[in-house]
């Protein structure tokens, strides 16, 4: 009963209200396997695990700057604090450091058939773009991408279309993939 009013709680009531349609999202459809590029404090990251299905079946992948966090790039967690952390939630956590692109091309291949991919507002645009390139070889025909955007009234969390993603990861004319 208590884990049932949590996820009514984080889906309907919780706050920043911007990430209750991606806990939504969890308690509607099963998600076993998550990529997350940009983990933070690891705040969101923690609640959506608590809403995933069989925990132990779930495979959560964490691409984030940890110990390389620059000032201006927002509040962290080291990769030691953040293992720590989200290995509580029972999920199978692996944890890749760097930005999207370096990190994707590293390890695209072994990310495929993931149910959401949650790309963070505060990843380096330039990096974000060139990985993009990488993105489709993780999707399946059912998975959700989420694209956090800034407004000015803070943050949402946009649905990418896999037309849109397909169109992100063709290079420019003129220019070579990765």
């Amino acid at each position: 009963m208590a884990g049932r009013l949590r996820s009514l709680y984080l889906a309907y009531f919780s706050k920043p209200k911007q990430f209750r349609p991606l806990y939504q999202l969890a308690r509607k459809q099963p998600v076993r396997r998550i990529t997350e590029l940009g983990i933070g404090t690891a705040v969101r990251t923690m609640r959506l695990l608590e809403l995933c299905p069989g925990t132990e079946e779930t495979h959560y992948t964490g691409i984030d700057m940890f110990e390389a966090r620059q000032n201006g790039d927002g509040p962290g967690l080291t990769i030691k604090a953040a293992h720590s952390l989200l290995a509580t939630t029972g999920a199978k956590v692996r944890l890749i450091p760097g930005d999207p692109m370096s990190a994707l091309s590293r390890s695209a291949n072994s990310l495929a058939r993931q149910d959401l991919i949650l790309i963070s507002a505060d990843q380096d645009r330039e990096s974000l773009a060139r990985a993009w390139f990488y993105v489709p070889r993780m999707l399946h025909e059912a998975t959700t991408v989420l694209l956090e955007e800034p407004t000015d009234e803070g943050t949402i969390l946009r649905r990418l279309s896999h037309e849109e993603i397909a169109k992100l990861a063709t290079p420019p004319k003129g220019k070579r993939a990765a």
